[in-house]
């Protein structure tokens, strides 16, 4: 798989338990219970409260109003009172009733499932229906970093990665350790890396100057190289896309090359670069383009024919043959020396 440049994103800076759920405490049914003067003076009399469910007489006891109707402590704890969720028992009109999604609870059962720390005015959770402190509910139910296994606690940063989750401090560079946070990096072989301890390990090099080739480049002779830095040895023009021709291993450019190693043809004295294909003859120590190398009396072309010598010059078998002084006057030159010249083929 390529290696490519990635990036991670925060999720939710809160944590995994950060509830806050504030309690109040009151009378289960939310109404006030009243003390009855037994006489009251009026026109009419006497005055007389009887409960309404069992018509006790509520004279100089405490009762409770419900919809505007008198009840005794006794009928409307029987009839309204909730239930705690904790000890099944009723919530009498003298205890806090603590209500949470319409269940109740007494204070003094309202405690933690796990720890029985008491919960009023303190965070807690419900799960499947019990109730937990923040760090029982942190310890039973939190996620966890995939490196440490410790905890997201409220606040706290949470990095998410490929299905996994890291505290900000625990998600690092493999190789220097350093946090990478929101930073791009690279993975390679499940390791994740910072871009310059990237580059410092794996990415390709620059055989010039030893720098991250980002993009771009040539190859020579399985050498990377950035396209500015693969120069002509001798005048440091730039070789990309262009013919150049290498001699002891370094490249040089076709004018440099003619101009410091390319043989000269023998009858036009311009450098023999070879640079394309081209082909070129030699003879001896000479050596002639394959446009050059022509009969110098008659100007045809000896490539691929045998030729005769005549001191520094090469005639064709025919201009020899015309001349029968040639052999009298220069015996060192006879048709014994006619050769067919092989070709000689160069590429860069």
């Amino acid at each position: 798989m390529e290696d490519e440049l990635v990036h991670v994103t925060y999720s939710s800076g809160d944590g995994d338990f950060n509830r806050s759920t504030s309690t109040t405490t009151k009378i289960a049914n939310g109404h006030t219970s009243y003390q009855h003067e037994p006489y009251r003076s009026s026109s009419a009399g006497r005055d007389k409260i009887s409960c309404h469910n069992c018509d006790r007489n509520l004279a100089g006891s405490r009762y409770i109003l419900k919809d505007d109707r008198p009840y005794c402590i006794k009928c409307y704890e029987d009839r309204f009172a909730n239930t705690c969720d904790e000890c099944r028992r009723k919530i009498g009109t003298d205890s806090k009733d603590l209500s949470y999604r319409d269940r109740h609870w007494h204070e003094k059962c309202f405690f933690c499932s796990m720890c029985k720390t008491p919960l009023v005015d303190k965070p807690f959770a419900c799960i499947n229906e019990k109730l937990y402190c923040g760090e029982c509910y942190n310890q039973q139910f939190a996620t966890r970093c995939d490196k440490c296994h410790q905890i997201f606690r409220p606040g706290t940063k949470k990095l998410e990665y490929r299905g996994q989750q890291f505290h900000e401090h625990c998600f690092t560079c493999y190789s220097c350790s350093q946090p990478i946070g929101t930073k791009s990096f690279i993975p390679r072989d499940q390791k994740s890396y910072c871009i310059p301890c990237y580059e410092q390990h794996f990415a390709t090099k620059c055989t010039g100057c030893l720098k991250v080739i980002s993009q771009g480049g040539v190859t020579y002779k399985d050498q990377p190289w950035h396209r500015e830095c693969f120069t002509c040895t001798n005048c440091k023009n730039s070789l990309a896309s262009q013919r150049f021709t290498a001699r002891d291993g370094h490249p040089y450019c076709s004018d440099c090359f003619a101009r410091l190693f390319a043989k000269r043809c023998f009858a036009c004295a311009k450098p023999i670069t070879g640079v394309g294909g081209t082909r070129y003859i030699s003879f001896e120590d000479r050596h002639w383009h394959n446009d050059c190398f022509v009969c110098q009396r008659c100007r045809s072309s000896l490539v691929g024919r045998g030729f005769l010598t005549e001191g520094p010059n090469i005639i064709c078998p025919d201009c020899g043959k015309r001349e029968p002084s040639y052999e009298r006057d220069n015996n060192d030159y006879a048709t014994r020396h006619r050769t067919v010249i092989s070709y000689h083929h160069r590429t860069n």
